[in-house]
C-alpha cells in the first residue's frame, strides 16, 4: 500500500474520480455509500498505515495561530460583506438576523460534521499520505487546493470553486506550518460559519 504506483491510483481515485462522479446525476444513496467507503479508508490508513495518532500536539503557538487567522479573516469580512451588498443586499446577514436557532444550530453541525471530516481528508490524509510523492512543497500546496476546490465541483458553481480554491491555498498553508488538523479545523469552521453568516450560504449548500 505504499508503493508509488499504489498511491498514485489510490490518489486519482479519491480526489479526482469520486468527487467528479458526484458531479454526476445518479442515486444519492450510492454517493452516500461512496462517500462512506472512501471516508472509512481513510481512516483505516492513517491509523493503521501511516500510524497516525489523533492527539492534540503540546507545542501549538495558538498566540500566533489566532493572530494570523485574525488578520485573514478581518480581510474575508471586508471583501465577502462588500460582495454580498452589491450582489444581493437582501440575504446579507439574513439567517442570523431572522432565523438564529437555525443559524446556531447549522454552525455547530457544519463546525463538527463537515469541517473536521474534510480537513481530516484534505489536509491530515493527504499531507500524510503523498508528502514524498512530489518535493516541490509550493506545487504540492497547490495541488492541494485544486483538489479541495475539485471536492465541491458538485454544486456546479464556478464562484465556489474560485473560493474553496483560495480556501484550500489558506487551509494547505496552516497545515503546513502547524501538521495540527484541530487549528486547521478551527480556521476552516471560522471562515465557513462567516460565509453562512454573511449570507453566502446557500450557494455552498447550507440551508438559509
Amino acid at each position: 500500500m505504499n508503493t508509488v504506483i499504489y498511491k498514485s491510483i489510490e490518489f486519482f481515485i479519491i480526489f479526482i474520480l469520486i468527487p467528479i462522479s458526484f458531479a454526476l446525476s445518479y442515486s444519492p444513496w450510492i454517493k452516500l455509500a461512496i462517500g462512506c467507503i472512501g471516508f472509512f479508508y481513510i481512516i483505516y490508513v492513517l491509523l493503521k498505515v501511516e500510524k497516525e495518532k489523533f492527539k492534540i500536539a503540546k507545542n501549538l503557538n495558538w498566540k500566533l495561530f489566532f493572530c494570523q487567522t485574525l488578520i485573514k479573516f478581518l480581510g474575508i469580512v471586508c471583501v465577502t460583506t462588500l460582495f454580498v451588498w452589491f450582489t444581493n443586499k437582501d440575504v446579507l446577514f439574513n439567517v442570523l438576523l431572522n432565523k438564529s436557532k437555525l443559524w446556531f444550530f447549522i454552525l455547530f453541525f457544519y463546525s463538527v460534521f463537515s469541517v473536521y471530516p474534510q480537513e481530516l481528508i484534505y489536509r491530515t490524509f493527504y499531507f500524510k499520505r503523498y508528502h514524498n510523492l512530489l518535493l516541490n512543497k509550493n506545487l504540492f500546496i497547490f495541488i492541494n487546493a485544486i483538489v479541495f476546490s475539485l471536492g465541491h465541483i458538485f454544486f456546479k458553481n464556478l464562484l465556489v470553486l474560485v473560493l474553496t480554491f483560495l480556501g484550500g491555498l489558506l487551509f494547505a498553508c496552516t497545515y503546513n506550518k502547524t501538521k495540527s488538523t484541530l487549528l486547521v479545523s478551527i480556521e476552516h469552521a471560522v471562515y465557513g460559519c462567516w460565509l453562512f453568516t454573511v449570507g453566502m450560504g446557500e450557494m455552498l449548500g447550507f440551508p438559509a
